[in-house]
């Protein structure tokens, strides 16, 4: 039936080089044209691939783009996949956060990634092969994976839970688009099994590039590193929540300001990129105390993330909060509050190094009693924003093949060592395409857990930006795969030997990149990519 379309495909692309007309209508004239059922958009992307696969057809802007469905999702050059694990205790008690029966702690059964968690029983391997066809019915290529593993506490779990939930997530992606056994009740993950199922991905059409892990401060010691990298983790999500010991007391948060600064060293002299949780609006808080705590944030070098997710205080029903607020002796910020302040944060304090990944949590309105309920908050302040952090500036699919690019420096300190932020941007820096972080650790790292970092010099992200592009393929939509992350990293290097006096650099390698970095000359050591220079 599908082959029949060829032709339609071909008119459609046609039609679509010549007339500025809507897609829609655009199908109904060649539908009449062609006396053929007007088709999906899934069944013209299949024709569609199909066509440029075969090479009977070149690969169409116009039409790629009017055939993707929310075409966000991989505009940073990754396709993101969001799984949870299975509802366990929780060591906080924290007064915000809701208690829901059979839920994650934090968790509510109607946000869209519980949702899709319930619908396959909090099952690793199925959540992933589901989301990643979800994303390629709606017509995004899916060969890089960011994996973000959600559901509260990850450290808090039993270890073997751990390892068996990487163990699925990662063959998972290895089988897809097949499917093979999905297991349901083995938990015992063993470290062979997942290492097993690492070394395969390095060389499978989907690759795990990136791998991010939630916890609290006070679970980040030296054996939760090890315990981390074993995984292929390489990005941390910290529930911070706020940097006054007198807010995380007032909110039965269970943990000191100290082990946040802690955390944060420790994570770094590592190589982990590092995401904090932010609430403002907190039990004890005003506005003005939460715009010092961002402007602390990022001007004392203890702590300086280079990820944010701010999520407003919200009263939920089952938490402790909704009592005090039923006493009156609570009052959450509002929409407006909660906007203007947003604007003020991002337009005053937020530096160029850094990413606000989200403003607000995916909380549906109807479950909010009170507190903002604005779910789409960055679209409403987008034109209003003068915001110069990464995702604001990331180039998405505004590339432009003969565009000037230029390499910017930005060193800053942060928890007793020197960040170095390059980036590829425009001239006047409102686009930005790559981006590398490096870390020199006071005393070169002498003190780090992880022997073969000492002495060296650590990158801790590359990251290309813009619509996400095959593996080992270039493509004239996507500013992916044409050297712009070697360029980087031949900076790195030269910086590292020339300025520092290393001899060594490492890299935090997703488990999927580490062949793009054996290219480079760097070979694998203590789950490290490591270079001589």
């Amino acid at each position: 039936m599908l082959k029949s379309y060829d032709k339609f495909v071909k008119l459609t692309i046609q039609e679509l080089s010549e007339t500025s007309v809507d897609f829609s209508r655009i199908k109904k004239k060649v539908s009449k044209l062609l006396q053929l059922p007007i088709p999906s958009n899934a069944d013209l992307r299949e024709i569609y691939n199909k066509l440029v696969l075969q090479k009977q057809i070149k690969p169409n802007k116009k039409i790629e783009e009017v055939l993707i469905g929310k075409k966000n999702r991989t505009y940073s050059g990754v396709a993101v996949i969001a799984v949870l694990t299975k509802p366990f205790s929780c060591p906080g008690k924290c007064l915000y956060c809701p208690s829901e029966n059979k839920m994650p702690k934090s968790y509510l059964k109607n946000e869209p990634a519980v949702m899709r968690a319930i619908s396959v029983n909090f099952n690793p391997y199925a959540q992933v092969q589901k989301r990643l066809r979800s994303l390629e019915l709606n017509g995004h290529k899916t060969d890089k994976i960011e994996l973000i593993v959600m559901g509260g506490t990850f450290s808090y779990l039993p270890k073997n839970y751990q390892k068996q939930f990487i163990k699925e997530c990662f063959r998972a992606t290895n089988d897809y688009p097949k499917i093979k056994q999905i297991t349901e009740k083995n938990e015992h993950g063993s470290i062979i099994a997942l290492e097993k199922e690492q070394k395969k991905n390095e060389n499978a059409n989907r690759r795990i590039i990136g791998l991010t892990l939630e916890t609290r401060p006070d679970y980040i010691n030296e054996k939760e590193i090890l315990n981390f990298r074993t995984l292929g983790c390489t990005r941390v999500e910290l529930g911070v929540q706020s940097i006054f010991d007198d807010i995380l007391q007032k909110n039965n948060r269970g943990h000191a300001i100290s082990e946040t600064i802690s955390a944060t060293k420790l994570l770094k002299d590592c190589g982990f990129k590092i995401s904090y949780h932010i609430m403002p609006g907190l039990l004890g808080s005003t506005i003005e105390k939460d715009f010092q705590m961002f402007q602390m944030l990022f001007s004392s070098p203890d702590f300086q993330p280079d990820l944010l997710k701010i999520y407003p205080t919200v009263v939920l029903k089952d938490s402790e909060l909704y009592s005090i607020w039923k006493k009156g002796k609570y009052i959450p910020l509002d929409n407006e509050q909660f906007r203007e302040f947003i604007l003020r944060v991002k337009e005053k304090i937020i530096p160029p190094f850094v990413r606000i990944s989200r403003l607000v949590r995916d909380v549906p309105a109807e479950s909010i009693i009170a507190g903002p309920t604005i779910s789409n908050l960055r679209q409403l302040i987008e034109n209003e924003s003068k915001c110069q952090c990464i995702r604001c500036r990331e180039v998405k699919d505004a590339w432009q093949i003969k565009e000037k690019i230029i390499l910017d420096r930005i060193d800053y300190s942060a928890s007793f060592g020197q960040e170095i932020f390059l980036q590829l941007v425009s001239k006047d820096k409102k686009k930005l395409f790559a981006l590398l972080r490096l870390r020199i650790a006071k005393n070169n790292n002498q003190n780090n857990p992880i022997r073969s970092l000492k002495n060296t010099a650590i990158i801790r992200e590359v990251h290309t930006y813009g619509k996400l592009s095959q593996l080992n393929k270039k493509s004239v939509f996507s500013p992916q795969h044409i050297g712009m992350g070697k360029k980087m990293i031949a900076e790195a290097e030269k910086i590292a030997k020339q300025e520092f006096g290393l001899k060594k650099i490492a890299v935090i390698s997703g488990i999927g990149v580490r062949n793009y970095y054996r290219k480079l000359g760097y070979r694998l050591k203590d789950s490290y990519m490591i270079k001589n220079i």
